[in-house]
């Protein structure tokens, strides 16, 4: 089992940035693929961005690219959403979310461990 705790959401102004933290305990961090996806009123949950166990490699949905940067720091056992330029349409829950597995993946369904997730509004 591992455990998940999303951390630094909040009220932003539009064009303004918020840094998003994911600490984990538990299950060995460090050989985990990480994810966040997130879920706005209304809407089914998306996929944002993901790295590999090693932070080499990494993939975003086309909607933050150039916008949002996740990163990890496996000694602290943390993934990080930097997001800047926020947008309206960026207020949602963001979760992280990790996996075990040979590939990266975007898919929701491919994560098998869950944060609680951390609110993001930004107003206009």
């Amino acid at each position: 089992q591992v455990q998940l705790v999303e951390s630094g959401g909040g009220l932003v102004q539009a064009g303004g940035s918020l840094r998003l933290s994911c600490a984990a305990s538990g299950r060995t961090f460090n050989s985990a693929h990480m994810a966040w996806l997130r879920q706005a009123p209304g809407k089914e949950r998306e996929f944002v961005a993901a790295i590999t166990w090693n932070g080499g490699s990494t993939t975003y949905a086309d909607s933050v690219k150039g916008r949002i940067t996740i990163s990890r720091d496996n000694a602290k056992n943390t993934v990080y959403l930097q997001m800047n330029s926020l947008k309206s349409e960026d207020r949602a829950v963001y979760y992280c979310a990790a996996r075990w597995a040979l590939e990266l993946s975007s898919l929701e369904s491919q994560y098998n461990f869950w944060g609680q997730g951390t609110q993001v509004t930004v107003s206009s």
